[in-house]
């Protein structure tokens, strides 16, 4: 597939390496300049692009920025996608550490990708949002092996979650059916199956004992 990825960072930058290595197409943006990201595409043989050009002709695109760098993602963000594009969303919302408070999910109830869908303008998937970065790289296991890690995936579109369920098999993962974007606070930060490395039971375990009260730390 041609996948574009908006962040370079840990996350961004791991899934490159790993989708470049599997024969996706690609294209990687940061918010400071494709010229800052010539190692990386040296490495892995992925496209640098200016975020305007990232979701270009992709079925994929995943966004991958600090939660309070979501609003300013350039307007026209998804022009020029694939017909049927799919948007995955990493984010998480860090309040104490990074965003600041964002009212709209402290006191108007929406979740961090509903409040994220909303700024792009585009329907998410939820996915990789609870993965140590390293995990992309070191954890891959082949289907059936009893050590494999299992991801929970939330959205609203069934085939939107199928594809993004079906990439991440390839990349050497279970997944786990997390509902809804309106339910995906059960793998938000401070939940049970937050950065849980586990198989698919244990996973679901982890997202049915979630509170939707939210942790003091993290909580702006």
């Amino acid at each position: 597939m041609k996948i574009g990825i908006i962040g370079a960072g840990n996350i961004g930058g791991n899934l490159t390496r790993r989708l470049t290595a599997l024969g996706h197409d690609v294209s990687v943006a940061n918010s400071r300049g494709p010229q800052t990201l010539t190692a990386l595409a040296e490495e892995t043989g992925a496209t640098a692009v200016d975020a305007r050009d990232a979701a270009r002709g992709a079925e994929v695109v995943v966004v991958t920025v600090p939660l309070k760098r979501v609003p300013d993602l350039p307007s026209g963000l998804f022009d020029g996608a694939a017909d049927g594009f799919v948007v995955i969303d990493t984010g998480n919302y860090y309040p104490r550490e990074r965003d600041g408070r964002i009212p709209e999910i402290e006191d108007g109830g929406l979740t961090e990708s509903r409040w994220t869908e909303r700024h792009v303008g585009h329907p998410v998937v939820k996915a990789f949002n609870g993965t140590y970065a390293q995990d992309i790289l070191d954890r891959p296991r082949p289907a059936g092996d009893p050590e494999r890690m299992a991801l929970p995936v939330a959205g609203d579109d069934e085939r939107a979650k199928s594809v993004v369920r079906a990439l991440i098999d390839e990349l050497g993962f279970d997944t786990v059916d997390a509902g809804g974007i309106d339910d995906s606070w059960h793998q938000q930060p401070g939940t049970p199956g937050y950065g849980l490395r586990a198989g698919a039971e244990a996973v679901v375990k982890a997202l049915a004992e979630a509170s939707p009260e939210r942790p003091a730390a993290f909580r702006g």
